[in-house]
């Protein structure tokens, strides 16, 4: 069993930073892939970014890419999201996710197995 919790949202200015942190329990943790997730209001929730078990590998989506960068901490427990560049319609819940998927199956929702409750980001224009 894997928990996940997120923390880290907040209100931002377009043009600002904010830096999302995943924190997971559980001992087999480092063997599962970890993605963000997010949904606005009145949309279905999208792919934002993925890591794999090793940390080797990091898939965006393309809204993102280039602004956003994920990572493992080094004792593995502790995933996190780099908002650079934020922009208004980045505006969504995040969540965070650990699944047991591999290369392009990250970017579905299908491949992850737990899912932490979200954490709200507000960019003003």
């Amino acid at each position: 069993q894997v928990q996940v919790v997120e923390s880290g949202g907040g209100l931002v200015q377009a043009g600002g930073s904010l830096r999302l942190s995943c924190a997971a329990s559980g001992r087999t943790f480092s063997s599962y892939a970890m993605g963000w997730f997010r949904q606005a209001p009145g949309k279905e929730r999208e792919f934002v970014a993925a890591v794999t078990r090793s940390g080797g590998s990091t898939y965006y989506a393309d809204s993102v890419k280039g602004r956003f960068t994920i990572s493992r901490g080094n004792a593995k427990t502790t995933v996190y999201l780099q908002m650079n560049s934020l922009k208004p319609e980045d505006t969504a819940v995040y969540y965070c996710a650990a699944g047991l998927g591999s290369g392009s199956n990250l970017y579905r929702d299908w491949a992850y197995n737990y899912w932490g409750q979200g954490t709200q980001v507000t960019v003003s224009s």
